[in-house]
């Protein structure tokens, strides 16, 4: 951001010196005008975090719920305590009359098999609130890739073209590969069938053990952003985000053994815009005048997080440009 501002003092200062053609400046304010003109994505905010906010966050997005409700989140590896609490998201599920969706993992641990993930959700109360779906247990269906350079299909659970509506509701917290998992790791990732995240995570290379040969660190960050987009592309209109940032841990809810956080919570964000709202939560973090940030802040950029949203972007997943609105 600095060296943009320079370079702009630096235009400024040789045309003065110049006199650089009227035409020269015209085309400059044009393309200005053109950036300026367009939609600047929204993303809604309540600090604090109640039942009731999440519920109120929801409705001011204005985006009618229909059909049969997909509410992708993470039911949280057994030996975590992170995760979005049942508690906390039950008021919002039963309101859209939601099922609880989730796909097998690709490394093991307690949700591996679709009984033991099952068990997982049962044991962190998920089950008492609402429907939970495995989407995976039956099998993956691809969804196609437009604009990507990695992935040509994103391999999602059978079930999940079973859905007339999906909310990506995400815990926003560290991630030990992706730097930061808000909406895009949750509906990248977190929609993909078990051997779609191994697709994922090898950049296409393998839908089996991926660990032993990956990819560069970029090509990873880029193909969830094109497994994200193929899901937005998949849904149209019919699809939302919501994202919650406490529980600041460096590590996901898919580690049995997350660090613990050494920030505070931040709130409750929301928008249309998957991009945005991870641009705006990331953002968040590094304006806290909390001191324990900076365990978070180096998790983000160690791995090259913010890519994940550079790349977004440029793929047209969404905007990083946003306007924040905070709710009361």
């Amino acid at each position: 951001m600095q060296t943009k501002f320079m370079t702009i003092a630096l235009w400024t200062l040789l045309t003065a010196l110049t006199g650089f053609s009227c035409s020269t400046q015209a085309q400059n304010q044009e393309q200005q005008g053109s950036q300026e003109g367009k939609q600047v994505a929204k993303v809604y905010m309540f600090k604090e975090i109640t039942p009731e906010n999440l519920v109120k966050i929801y409705e001011a997005l204005d985006r009618e719920v229909t059909g049969k409700v997909a509410v992708k989140l993470s039911t949280g590896e057994p030996g975590g305590h992170n995760f979005l609490q049942p508690a906390l998201i039950k008021d919002l599920v039963q309101k859209v009359n939601g099922t609880i969706v989730e796909c097998n993992t690709a490394y093991g641990g307690g949700r591996a098999d679709t009984e033991n993930h099952l068990k997982a959700a049962a044991d962190h109360g998920f089950t008492a609130i609402a429907p939970v779906d495995i989407m995976d247990a039956e099998g993956e269906v691809a969804l196609p890739v437009h604009g990507g350079k990695h992935l040509q299909e994103n391999y999602v659970g059978a079930h999940y073209p079973q859905y007339d509506f999906t909310i990506i509701l995400s815990h926003f917290k560290g991630h030990a590969m992706g730097g930061f998992g808000g909406a895009i790791k949750n509906m990248s990732i977190g929609i993909a069938s078990s051997g779609g995240k191994a697709w994922i995570h090898s950049a296409g290379k393998t839908k089996g053990n991926p660990w032993g040969n990956l990819p560069a660190q970029d090509d990873f960050l880029e193909s969830m952003a094109e497994a994200a987009k193929s899901v937005a592309d998949h849904c149209g209109d019919k699809i939302l985000y919501i994202s919650v940032a406490n529980n600041l841990s460096v590590d996901c809810d898919c580690d049995a053994s997350p660090e613990d956080p050494q920030m505070g919570d931040i709130g409750i964000l929301a928008s249309l815009d998957p991009v945005a709202l991870d641009k705006a939560c990331t953002d968040l973090v590094r304006a806290s005048t909390d001191h324990g940030k900076v365990h978070l802040i180096e998790r983000i950029d160690s791995r090259h997080g913010m890519h994940t949203l550079e790349y977004g972007e440029q793929i047209g997943l969404g905007s990083q440009t946003y306007e924040l609105i905070t709710l009361d």
